[in-house]
């Protein structure tokens, strides 16, 4: 399995020369990709916060990785509803947040990583 690194590497310079990414469900079963997601998300105050699960960053294991993926491989993997809470405003209204489960919140980011490493050469300074 490539480390992660390399793999964003690879993405980023596809990007660069505007190549189509190709097997780009299959990148999802990459570990590694999880991994650093997780290095990513770890530190942020809301990875404690529970959305409609009681999963939290709290009790990460290797093991759950490999159920996501399991369950992408098998085409088997749902969203999960968020949660949603109102916080109020200065004005004295209130704005919606959604709050994900923390194995969306993981799977989002490591998405989010293979579109940035993708588009963000094509970006103008």
């Amino acid at each position: 399995m490539q480390n992660a690194e390399t793999v964003l590497n690879v993405i980023q310079k596809c990007g660069q020369e505007k190549k189509p990414l190709e097997r780009v469900y299959r990148q999802l079963f990459n570990k590694e990709l999880y991994l650093q997601a997780y290095g990513n998300l770890y530190p942020n105050k809301g990875a404690m916060t529970e959305g409609t699960t009681d999963q939290t960053v709290d009790g990460m294991s290797s093991r759950r990785i490999d159920k996501l993926i399991e369950k992408l491989r098998e085409e088997k993997f749902q969203w999960t509803p968020v949660r949603r809470v109102y916080i109020p405003k200065k004005d004295g209204s209130k704005r919606p947040l959604g709050i994900p489960t923390w194995e969306d919140k993981l799977l989002q980011e490591v998405m989010r990583m293979r579109l940035e490493a993708y588009y963000e050469p094509n970006f103008s300074d």
